[in-house]
């Protein structure tokens, strides 16, 4: 990895006495060339911390004025962010596609639990059964970056089955600890003790930093992600004490959230500190995201009792919504001497991304498995860079917000650079949104731009086809199934 000082690879800048004391200076010119060859031959370390709800606007390097994430502003100017980086619309088929490469119509993995957590046969669909644990029989990124010789692990919030051979423990990571449900009171398998009154973003940043502490030796795959700041909606009072004196800004107003959002920043701030403190920031990237977009927007579709804790304006609704405000997500990256520090890209990016990603900044073999990302590598270097495949999302359900309404309805999404089109699948009816003059998706282009609407739903049909997506099947709306029962919700 370029960019690398010395120091950093335990080369001191001056030999010690008697280190090199009788050998001829050409000797220890190569011994040190030596040294330095092996060191550089080492791949990186790779730190991947995952928020959870946390909107697209929700930090001040993304424009918050009422949010305080300096940790993360930081991060931000010494590294990259894709102001264009997508996830799935909530949060278990997000944490699929980061961990399998693929997309939702390989998975199954389409939404969160079983498909009647709402009632959908008020509608004209039956949706697709949902997949609820991702498929035994799909190499995760940790399994390949383990055969590829990197200590892995992970610790929070896994979503992806917990019995058997689903536990992350199963799955490719060394060392896994999953916990997720509250921010208090939690539990953790398998079984931890806890400190009484902790929070857990706190006692997840522990075990992550006593893991940088234990591998610092060797090339390590550190997946933290947070449970924050999913609802619950709880945080420590000191922080909500502080935010409660706050003004409301920009449609950001609850102190709660806000501290929760603090303590998020906190443990990214833990977490570089313990790096620093190493001497491992110049050979360790670093990745920070969120699972989907925040809990906010839905006011504006007229959605009064879905809830806004936040708001992802100019983006167009929020969590559980294919629309940008579901999806979109803050993504940052620092990876001293490769990326160039303080910068953006507008070049698009999707969750299915990041597996491709991490095999090549670890110089790891891919899986005998398709992957259906595009390594972000090349953004990386040349944040310029945009030409990339399309980027594809498929929906085959309902997700409630309230009494009979929706967040979103069955719906397949394509975005071909700045061009993004739905296909809501009740009607076949399309939706076509310039993003970049329009990041609101306020003005639909379908009926002034024809030729460019029937190319991409072309190809959105070909990858449905390519990909074997399941679509939902005609039902009689209102026709109650037989034993149907109201599934929990989020």
């Amino acid at each position: 990895m370029g960019g690398r000082k010395s120091r950093e690879c335990g080369l001191p800048g001056k030999p010690a006495s008697g280190v090199w004391e009788g050998m001829p200076r050409f000797s220890v010119f190569f011994a040190v060339l030596l040294l330095w060859q092996s060191a550089m031959a080492t791949p990186p370390n790779v730190v991947f911390m995952l928020a959870d709800d946390l909107g697209w606007t929700d930090l001040g390097c993304q424009g918050s004025r009422f949010y305080e994430t300096p940790h993360l502003d930081r991060l931000a100017s010494d590294g990259l962010r894709l102001t264009q980086f997508h996830a799935c619309q909530n949060c278990q088929p997000t944490r699929a596609a980061l961990l399998s490469g693929q997309y939702s119509p390989r998975t199954g993995v389409y939404t969160v639990g079983s498909i009647d957590r709402f009632p959908w046969w008020r509608r004209s669909l039956r949706p697709v059964d949902n997949v609820t644990e991702l498929p035994l029989d799909r190499t995760t990124v940790a399994q390949a970056l383990q055969k590829s010789g990197y200590a892995t692990g992970m610790f929070g919030k896994w979503h992806l089955g917990e019995s058997g051979g689903h536990h992350p423990a199963k799955r490719g990571f060394d060392e896994a600890l999953v916990t997720m449900g509250r921010h208090f009171g939690f539990r953790t398998n398998p079984p931890s003790q806890v400190p009484e009154g902790q929070y857990l973003a706190d006692f997840l940043t522990d075990k992550a930093v006593d893991f940088i502490h234990r591998h610092r030796e060797k090339p390590f795959f550190l997946y933290l992600p947070h449970f924050g700041v999913h609802s619950p909606h709880e945080a420590k009072p000191e922080l909500i004490k502080r935010f409660r004196r706050k003004a409301a800004a920009g449609g950001h107003h609850d102190p709660v959230y806000a501290a929760m959002i603090a303590s998020i920043d906190e443990s990214v701030g833990r977490v570089v500190q313990t790096l620093a403190d190493l001497q491992l920031t110049e050979r360790t990237v670093v990745i920070f995201s969120s699972d989907n977009g925040g809990v906010g927007g839905y006011r504006r579709e007229g959605l009064r009792k879905a809830g806004d804790i936040t708001d992802n304006a100019p983006l167009r609704s929020g969590k559980g919504s294919l629309y940008e405000g579901g999806t979109r997500v803050p993504f940052i990256v620092r990876w001293p001497g490769t990326i160039p520090a303080g910068t953006t890209s507008d070049a698009p990016g999707i969750h299915v991304d990041l597996f491709p990603t991490l095999l090549e900044i670890a110089s790891a073999q891919p899986p005998g498995q398709t992957l259906d990302g595009t390594s972000l590598v090349p953004v990386f270097r040349k944040p310029a860079t945009t030409d990339r495949p399309p980027i594809f999302q498929h929906f085959p359900g309902y997700l409630g917000a309230g009494e009979n309404s929706w967040r979103t309805t069955p719906v397949s999404t394509v975005q071909q650079g700045p061009w993004k089109l739905l296909e809501f699948l009740e009607d076949q009816r399309t939706e076509l949104y310039h993003l970049a003059k329009d990041p609101g998706e306020t003005r639909n282009l379908a009926a002034d731009e024809p030729s460019r609407t029937t190319e991409l739903r072309t190809a959105l049909h070909a990858w449905r086809q390519r990909t074997g997506a399941r679509m939902p099947t005609a039902h009689e709306a209102g026709s109650r199934p037989p034993g149907f029962r109201r599934a929990a919700g989020e």
